[in-house]
């Protein structure tokens, strides 16, 4: 693991203070976490667990259990997200409910007699968390000019220089500043007496892709457009990056899974030249003051879920908190009235959301359940879990972790997990560009997508639309729509014999 090295440059090393107490240099740290280290024959045994299979006859040991003890059996309804870790306690419960609480609250414009409620916006995306992550689930676009985008917004920035909006600690860090009038997102909706920033129009343009056997599936290239500026234009140079939510499910599993384990599967210079060539994005955390390794958002742009859950209140609703504190949310300094406007903070809360109702959300956030593998055994699901690997699949869509031991996270601690993800970011090509770097992520990177639960998604959304911004109508056209160094994989999904096909949608379906 040579190569982590370059992601902490020497030059911050060497001004780390001599301190009697940890100090924290970069992605391997994790000041989230209360680790406790792992033995060498606890090391060995994760190896032996976490190794790919050589056999497809019958599921892998413990398969069916995707969250490992945390794991619930599966609701067949769309409250098939919203369950607690199987493994909590009960008192832990009470305090569960009472991030879901908080989570879905519909907050209010201030000034208002709801003290405990007020201070949305003034610009906002949704009025609570469950409003845009529905039932925990996955958003989707707008379908057609009478369906909001309640469920999926515009981040936006100009490019930044050397030496404005650069984070020159992180190597490799892509400077990026916020808009000017637009702030880093575009707010579709606004309190009472302001301007919503926008309207999102999506228009999609359709082209057909020829498989093996005569079928043909026809991917819808979409092009967005920020209508009906509330503000003035936009800068020449704005990029604007379209994000449905992903569903909230298995987030704290996550969140534990060691920092060197995602590393090391880090290959930024291809050396096993198999073409692939995952990265880490290493971002700076607001909470911690340091590079982190990111693993939230689909560009790994929030190194926890407790700094993710405080960016989305004050992004997406208005709302400060400990880590944001700005009180008018993500309005510029050139919107006067909204930075100007009335607010919930005061001296009694001193935020929006205080440190405990942001703790609640994280805890809540932390703890939605995967559910348990449906059908694992079955002919046909072992069949397309052999066409899975065999395609190269696996490569990024890394099967199984075992996350850390932790002293105060009995629900994370020590279980062996299924989430089909490397949690680094690939270059997916020109097709899926946004064109908008986050932090170390270019225009064409994204972090490879978790898999588990995603055969619910009908069941918990309604919808079966993929990918970061909902174009993929189908497990199917999402698979189509892979390129970059995932353009291989594609085309041999391309090349197979049809009942292949169907039968990695089935293996796919099963997760």
């Amino acid at each position: 693991m040579h190569f982590l090295r370059s992601f902490i440059p020497q030059a911050l090393v060497m001004s780390l203070p001599l301190l009697s107490g940890p100090v924290y240099a970069g992605p391997l740290d994790e000041p989230h976490l209360d680790i406790i280290p792992r033995t060498a024959d606890e090391t060995a045994r994760i190896s032996d667990v976490t190794a790919l299979p050589d056999s497809f006859d019958a599921p892998s040991p413990f398969e069916v259990n995707s969250a490992g003890a945390a794991t619930v059996r599966p609701r067949m309804n769309a409250d098939a997200f919203s369950q607690a870790s199987g493994n909590m306690s009960f008192e832990d419960e009470l305090t569960f409910k009472l991030g879901n609480g908080l989570f879905r609250k519909l907050w209010v414009s201030s000034p208002s007699s709801t003290l405990a409620s007020d201070g949305l916006g003034p610009l906002f995306n949704a009025r609570s968390c469950q409003s845009c992550h529905i039932k925990d689930g996955r958003g989707h676009p707008p379908e057609g000019p009478d369906d909001s985008a309640i469920s999926m917004f515009l981040r936006v920035s100009i490019p930044g220089t050397e030496d404005a909006g650069n984070i020159k600690e992180i190597e490799g860090y892509l400077a990026t500043l916020a808009e000017p009038t637009y702030g880093t997102q575009m707010q579709d909706f606004a309190v009472s007496g302001h301007n919503a920033e926008y309207r999102l129009q999506v228009e999609y343009t359709e082209f057909p892709v020829t498989l093996s056997g005569g079928q043909t599936v026809s991917l819808r290239h979409p092009t967005y457009t920020a209508a009906d500026l509330g503000y003035g234009p936009l800068h020449p140079d704005a990029m604007l990056s379209p994000r449905v939510t992903p569903q909230m499910i298995g987030l704290g599993l996550l969140e534990a899974i060691p920092a060197a384990d995602i590393l090391a599967l880090a290959d930024p210079n291809d050396a096993d030249r198999d073409g692939i060539s995952g990265r880490a994005n290493i971002v700076w955390s607001q909470e911690y003051n340091m590079p982190m390794l990111g693993r939230f958002g689909l560009k790994a742009g929030m190194p926890t879920i407790r700094e993710q859950s405080a960016g989305a209140f004050a992004g997406d609703i208005g709302i400060s908190n400990p880590i944001f504190g700005d009180p008018f949310g993500d309005c510029s300094t050139i919107q006067d009235a909204c930075v100007n406007a009335p607010h919930g903070a005061g001296d009694v809360r001193g935020f929006e959301i205080d440190a405990k109702g942001l703790d609640l959300v994280t805890f809540y956030s932390r703890n939605l359940a995967v559910p348990a593998r449906r059908d694992a055994d079955a002919p046909e699901v072992l069949r397309g879990k052999q066409v899975f690997y065999e395609t190269g699949c696996a490569a990024c869509h890394q099967p199984s972790f075992v996350t850390h031991r932790l002293n105060d996270q009995p629900e994370q601690s020590f279980q062996l997990i299924w989430p089909y993800t490397d949690m680094l970011l690939h270059d997916m090509g020109e097709g899926l560009a946004d064109h908008r770097p986050e932090a170390r992520a270019t225009g064409t990177e994204w972090r490879t997508a978790p898999l588990w639960g995603i055969g619910m998604t009908e069941t918990v959304s309604g919808h079966t639309q993929f990918l970061h911004d909902g174009r993929a109508r189908s497990l199917l056209e999402a698979v189509l729509w892979h390129g970059g160094e995932a353009e291989p994989a594609k085309d041999r999904v391309i090349d197979m014999p049809p009942a292949d096909r169907e039968a990695l949608i089935h293996y796919l379906e099963s997760l």
